[in-house]
Order: C-alpha cells, then sequence, then structure tokens
C-alpha cells in the first residue's frame, strides 16, 4: 500500500432523501469506474436502516486522487453534499499537501501509516 491514498467518509442520509442514493451512487460508480484507472477501489455501503452511508475509497497515489477528486466536484459535489450529512472523513495513506488542502475543506482527517502490511 505504499504511496496509496485511502478514505472512508462515513455519512447520514438526510430526512427524506434516502430514494436519491441509489439512482447516485450507480452513476457516480460507473463513471469512476470507465475513466478513472487509478481508483483501485470504490466501494458504498447502506445500514439496515438505510439511514447510514459509508464510503471506502482507494487510490494508486496523491495524483490519481486529486484526478478523482476533480472531476467528483466538476460532476457530483452539489447533488452528493445535498443527501448527506458528514460523521467522519478520514484519509489514510501519504497524501501530498495539494490533496490535504483540497480534502481539508471537506473536514478531512489525516492518518499516516506507521506500520503493517496489505497483500
Amino acid at each position: 500500500m505504499h504511496g496509496q491514498i485511502e478514505w472512508v467518509l462515513i455519512m447520514d442520509i438526510g430526512e427524506g432523501q434516502s430514494h436519491a442514493v441509489q439512482p447516485l451512487t450507480d452513476e457516480m460508480v460507473a463513471a469512476t469506474s470507465s475513466d478513472e484507472a487509478g481508483a483501485l477501489v470504490y466501494e458504498y455501503f447502506l445500514n439496515s436502516e438505510k439511514s447510514r452511508y459509508t464510503v471506502m475509497e482507494r487510490y494508486k497515489d496523491t495524483d490519481t486522487a486529486m484526478v478523482h477528486l476533480d472531476k467528483f466536484c466538476k460532476k457530483f459535489a452539489d447533488r452528493f453534499f445535498s443527501l448527506f450529512v458528514q460523521v467522519s472523513f478520514t484519509v489514510f495513506g501519504p497524501a501530498g499537501a495539494p490533496l490535504r488542502e483540497a480534502l481539508s475543506d471537506f473536514g478531512a482527517t489525516f492518518e499516516d501509516r506507521i506500520g503493517g502490511f496489505a497483500r
């Protein structure tokens, strides 16, 4: 995982917005899958009550995470943030200064790897 950037974003679904979650998720997954080779993991989870939404993403490096963020902001950010209330946003790995600055605007916190391995 050396150099890779991963984040976990936990959101509560806004009242009366659950109907819009799946269509937006499908659109974001299709867009990211089709034109972002640096997106290594891009998964969305919904709790059984359909009230909490968790996003798990992993990118090859800071540059590919920035590409994703730019595309997300242009295509989806307004709709995304109108549906959800952020609970937490944690970024893992060696995020470069531009990525840290950009994600800080979304309330992200950052953690650097100090040990371990990925297979």
